[in-house]
């Protein structure tokens, strides 16, 4: 009988806006249950510190100039990580699952920077900590990312969602994880899509004092600018990084946008990104060349309804969006779900990412260990 084990999966996106935390218990194969999760807000000077960041760092040289700003905010991210555990209280053999805040990410470069000392959590919190879980898969020819499929295949066959079906997880990024018929760990496809909350988000952010297009509400509002959604469009199909299986937030930006006012800006921004992730789902499952009826959507995204219905809209092949929370699963907790999964299956030194979900050159190991 395979030993069941008690993971935290600490999960912060693209957002930069909290920590999503999760506990389950799994064996790290075929089963796993959810016993808690919550989502942890950072303070806002944390919050601002990420995106400030976030915006000086483009290239791999700036992880030197900005060197002493890193490691102070990895400091502050850490803390409140281990603050996290210790509210939780976990049992004394719970593991966790790091994944620390993405801070720049270009596998071509080798290199996934996020920020969390895994060292000093271990330190602060006296708990068995994995982190680093990017690294071994980039190392052996990956993206890096994404790296949750291996439990959008769990959670399909243990929910009984029939099959072939497809995973839509709208973050920061949006990327996709497509399931087909037959029952094989190495027979997943999976990549980023495009952009997902991030243009949208990073508007709201810099032209208010929000942090995010609470239900698309904004967008309903604003008139979309047709001249400057078509140029953007333009330079969209023209750029060269379309076909990567990940992406980074900087592989986008909102310049295009520039001189619109805060509602017609989200509008157009929301009707880009809409049109790229329904372009773009509908060439994979294509591609994909299963008769995929159901597409199942989780992420933040998936909340922002107007975002929705213009991905339907952007459709071109029949499939029906539905929500994963229809079928009584929090659609909220699915990433941090993932990374206590993954970490268990670090321990066990079994595969989390593969070449047809990384493009890995072999299944690949991931993760760094520190025990107590």
């Amino acid at each position: 009988m395979q030993k069941k084990w008690i993971s935290l999966g600490l999960m912060s996106g693209t957002s930069g806006d909290g920590v999503d935390a999760s506990i389950i218990s799994s064996n790290g194969v075929d089963f796993y249950e959810s016993i808690k999760n919550k989502f942890f807000e950072y303070d806002t000077r944390v919050y601002k510190d990420i995106h400030t960041l976030k915006e000086k760092i483009h290239k791999i040289e700036h992880l030197t100039t900005f060197k002493k700003e890193i490691e102070n905010l990895e400091r502050k991210i850490t803390i409140f990580h281990a603050q996290i555990i210790k509210q939780l209280n976990l049992s004394d053999n719970t593991i966790v699952g790091f994944h620390g805040q993405t801070i720049y990410h270009n596998p071509k470069e080798k290199i996934s920077r996020q920020l969390g000392n895994g060292n000093l959590l271990n330190q602060l919190t006296n708990k068995d900590i994995v982190f680093n879980f990017r690294e071994n898969d980039i190392l052996n020819g990956g993206q890096g990312a994404p790296l949750t499929p291996i439990f959008h295949q769990l959670v399909a066959k243990q929910s009984k969602i029939s099959l072939p079906v497809c995973f839509l997880n709208i973050g920061g990024i949006s990327n996709i994880t497509i399931i087909k018929s037959k029952d094989n760990n190495w027979d997943l496809l999976s990549k980023d899509i495009g952009p997902g909350n991030c243009l949208i988000d990073n508007w709201v952010r810099n032209n208010s004092d929000k942090k995010f297009d609470v239900d698309g509400e904004l967008a309903t509002i604003g008139s979309k600018n047709e001249i400057i959604f078509e140029q953007a469009q333009e330079l969209y199909t023209n750029r060269n990084n379309k076909k990567k299986l990940s992406f980074d937030t900087n592989d986008f930006d909102i310049s295009f946008a520039r001189g619109l006012s805060l509602e017609d800006g989200v509008a157009t921004l929301t009707d880009f990104t809409a049109r790229i992730i329904g372009e773009q789902l509908s060439l994979a499952i294509k591609d994909s060349k299963e008769r995929i009826r159901n597409v199942l959507l989780c992420g933040g995204g998936r909340k922002n309804k107007v975002l929705v219905e213009k991905i339907k809209q952007n459709l071109f092949t029949h499939v029906k969006l539905k929500d994963l929370d229809e079928l009584k699963i929090d659609g909220d907790f699915i990433e941090s779900q993932a990374f206590a999964f993954l970490a268990i299956r670090s321990i066990l030194k079994l595969p989390i990412s593969f070449p047809s979900t990384t493009g890995c050159t072999i299944p690949s190991v991931g993760g760094e260990s520190i025990k107590n």
